[in-house]
């Protein structure tokens, strides 16, 4: 038999799915992979219930159902002062990794060069080599995850097609900086290149922080795509709804990708989106400030057992050092051990990088969007067996 793509063949199996398979077998408490605990906004969910039983259950439109492209382009200018043409300007996907790759796969031509942060979210470096793109990789070091200029600066070049980066980030909890925003954006404009920011945890960011995108800086409205998350700003990961924001000439050939890739969304999702969309500005800010309470909570637990917790100002995850606990093993021989023998599961850090084997091996992450009983639960595990 004739090989299959050996790119796609040669990928692992992605960390989640592992930890998580690992966490089952041993009946461990499961903080690796992101997903919350909390059932969504009720209103959201109703609203996606009735459309369910009284709406239009066929195809609808390619581009999304005007009602949610809609408040897609209100949500923009409630939030980020943009003024965006819901009819040229917005697509709904089937979650933001469909997003991401209907940008990818409709800007890219086989060897363009593709800018991407480390330590980055895994489905990122696949979509960009299977487009055709070459990866040119700039790290963020931790413990403050610093945005490295000089090495940014050297990997951008006349063939530098896009940049492709996360705020607030995922995994290292780092929220970029206006600062930081215009120095990227100040690359892209000196190299004609367009930015893809993923911008799912929009709304879950602490410390009195704001989410800024890109897209609001001088020159950048012309070439950059934003994608947000119906599952990450209403906690239904499961619906996997997403939205990409575009000028009309990028969004052309991302569209077209869509059309080939899902073409549709279940309309139903769609309608409680655009229900979750229209919340008002209280819901956003609970949210923000319940998450904040939850990092807190098992940071604080976590820097008590012995853990030194790195800072994170915003998604669903906290980093932590495992060295002055006294293991002296890789981050995979850690977090494998504490799911068999504490009984708490978490993810290495060093499978966000290209190469784990040269990346940090010191780092656990710790995912917080859960119930209070969840985390306590975790909390007594890993307190009672590193105080043994």
């Amino acid at each position: 038999m004739k090989t299959a793509n050996s790119l796609m063949s040669g990928l692992g199996t992605t960390v989640f799915e592992v930890m998580s398979a690992l966490a089952r077998q041993h009946q461990s408490v499961n903080l690796g992979q992101g997903f919350p605990d909390d059932k969504g906004p009720e209103a959201v969910r109703r609203a996606a219930a009735e459309y369910l039983m009284d709406g239009h259950n066929q195809y609808p439109p390619m581009m999304g159902l005007p009602e949610l492209r809609q408040a897609v382009a209100a949500h923009a200018k409630r939030f980020q002062g943009l003024e965006v043409d819901w009819q040229s300007e917005v697509l709904v996907t089937s979650g933001a990794t469909e997003a991401l790759g209907d940008c990818l796969f409709g800007l890219i031509e086989p060897g363009d060069e593709v800018v991407l942060i480390e330590p980055l979210y895994d489905s990122y470096l696949p979509i960009v080599r299977r487009a055709g793109g070459i990866a040119k990789l700039v790290r963020l070091e931790p413990p403050t995850w610093s945005l490295p200029r000089e090495e940014l600066a050297a990997a951008f070049s006349a063939r530098t097609k896009l940049i492709l980066f996360n705020t607030p980030m995922n995994p290292c909890s780092k929220v970029f900086d206006r600062e930081e925003l215009e120095f990227i954006a100040g690359l892209c404009l000196k190299h004609d290149a367009y930015a893809v920011c993923d911008e799912v945890y929009e709304h879950i960011i602490f410390d009195g922080l704001r989410h800024q995108s890109i897209m609001t800086l001088p020159g950048m409205r012309e070439r950059t795509a934003r994608i947000g998350s119906a599952g990450k700003s209403f906690s239904v990961t499961g619906w996997k709804v997403g939205y990409v924001t575009a000028p009309p000439e990028m969004m052309k050939a991302i569209a077209k990708t869509h059309q080939f890739m899902t073409f549709t969304t279940p309309p139903n999702l769609q309608w409680g989106t655009a229900a979750g969309l229209r919340l008002d500005d209280s819901y956003y800010s609970g949210l923000a400030g319940d998450m904040q309470r939850k990092r807190d909570r098992l940071a604080g637990a976590l820097s008590e057992i012995g853990f030194d917790v790195l800072p994170a100002h915003g998604t669903y995850f906290v980093t932590t050092d495992f060295r002055p606990l006294g293991f002296n093993g890789t981050d995979e021989d850690f977090c494998r051990h504490i799911t068999v023998e504490a009984g708490v599961t978490a993810v290495p850090v060093s499978a966000f990088y290209d190469q784990p084997e040269v990346a940090p091996r010191h780092f656990a992450r710790f995912c917080f969007c859960k119930h209070d009983e969840t985390l306590d639960a975790a909390i007594d595990r890993l307190g009672s067996y590193f105080r043994l």
